[in-house]
């Protein structure tokens, strides 16, 4: 490249708002940080620095996951963007986003180029909104389960009312409780329409895969329903070994997909019962389970459970709606991740939904 090219890209380069590096693979150093890196990393300008430093100030969660994106650039070349948490002296913990690309066909002349930008304000921002839309959508669960149940009983006592009041051969007294059962039949259907309307428009939206703590995502989402256990007469658990599991994953439709399958064992677990998320950690994936004690699947439903207006579609204990439409949208998030999701379930013994998911 003749040398007037060279020097206007270092000028852009020294002048740019993002961090732009060099890193010579073969000797292990940093061969260029324009003053944006030294900005971001805090690095006093003319600093020595090399990989082990800079390694140092990763967040030792994040170590590794650092270590296998390098990896996988030196073995197949491709370029990614990975984000981690770096500390600054003072313990201020700094979250950024790292594009970078390998140069060079020989070991020995190999360079790694990139930029690194400081996202810690948006991935705060979008995790204080993405946390209170999962709240929003677990309090709606709990919302339509306290009014279908009541709604659906009004409806069925409104017909046994209509039984007795037929004798008196008034069509006033007709009339009324006609209205009354087509208000709470327009009310369940409300109910219904709303929250499938939630979940329906996340088929509609791309799936935008960031690195999150997926823990306290599930976390956050189980707290709202223990805070409700005495209005719904159940008792929720969550169990993790780590309060600390990052993956990759879109937290808003993937917590929808949990947040339905809570809401389903609530649907179908009697007053009294226990509803179990566990998150478990493997090598290469990360399992999550929804378990219920409740009344199970019947076994003709489970080949067809997951298909699209499936004809395993019933009410809930209380006469909670179902579209049969649930399973097959969050079995299609599920595969979204590239994970998989199957059950067991037994009659009168309960179900236990799982989600396998990469770790990426």
């Amino acid at each position: 490249m003749p040398r007037s090219n060279t020097t206007n890209l270092e000028h852009l380069a020294n002048h740019i708002r993002q961090a732009i590096f060099i890193y010579e693979v073969g000797a292990k150093q940093f061969t260029f940080l324009n003053p944006a890196f030294e900005e971001t990393f805090n690095i006093t300008k003319g600093t020595a620095i090399d990989a082990g430093s800079l390694l140092k100030m990763i967040h030792p969660q994040d170590r590794k996951y650092v270590l296998e994106a390098y990896q996988r650039l030196l073995n197949e070349g491709e370029s990614s963007e990975i984000e981690f948490r770096f500390t600054l002296p003072g313990h201020e913990e700094r979250w950024v986003c790292l594009t970078h690309f390998l140069l060079g066909d020989l070991p020995d002349k190999q360079r790694i180029t990139g930029y690194v930008e400081d996202i810690t304000a948006s991935k705060h921002y979008n995790d204080y909104l993405k946390k209170f839309a999962n709240k929003k959508d677990s309090v709606l669960h709990i919302l339509a389960h306290d009014l279908a149940g009541p709604l659906a009983m009004i409806q069925s006592l409104s017909g046994a009312l209509a039984e007795e009041a037929k004798p008196y051969g008034s069509p006033a007294l007709d009339k009324l409780i006609d209205l009354i059962e087509r208000t709470s039949e327009h009310g369940i259907t409300l109910i219904d329409d709303l929250t499938n309307h939630e979940f329906l428009e996340t088929t509609g939206v791309d799936i935008i895969k960031r690195r999150a703590n997926i823990a306290a995502r599930i976390e956050e989402v189980m707290e709202q329903y223990q805070h409700s256990e005495r209005k719904i007469a159940k008792t929720f658990r969550f169990v993790s070994a780590s309060r600390d599991v990052y993956i990759k994953f879109d937290d808003l439709k993937l917590m929808q997909a949990i947040n339905n399958l809570i809401s389903n064992a609530i649907k179908f677990t009697p007053e009294g019962g226990t509803i179990t998320v566990t998150l478990e950690e493997k090598k290469e994936t990360v399992l999550i389970k929804v378990k219920d004690n409740g009344v199970g699947i019947p076994r003709k439903y489970h080949a067809t459970l997951f298909d699209k207006f499936t004809n395993a579609r019933r009410p809930g204990l209380e006469g909670e709606p179902s579209t049969g439409l649930g399973m097959s949208i969050i079995r299609t998030i599920v595969e979204w991740h590239k994970g998989r999701i199957w059950f067991e379930s037994e009659e009168r013994k309960g179900t236990t939904f799982y989600i396998e998911l990469p770790r990426e």
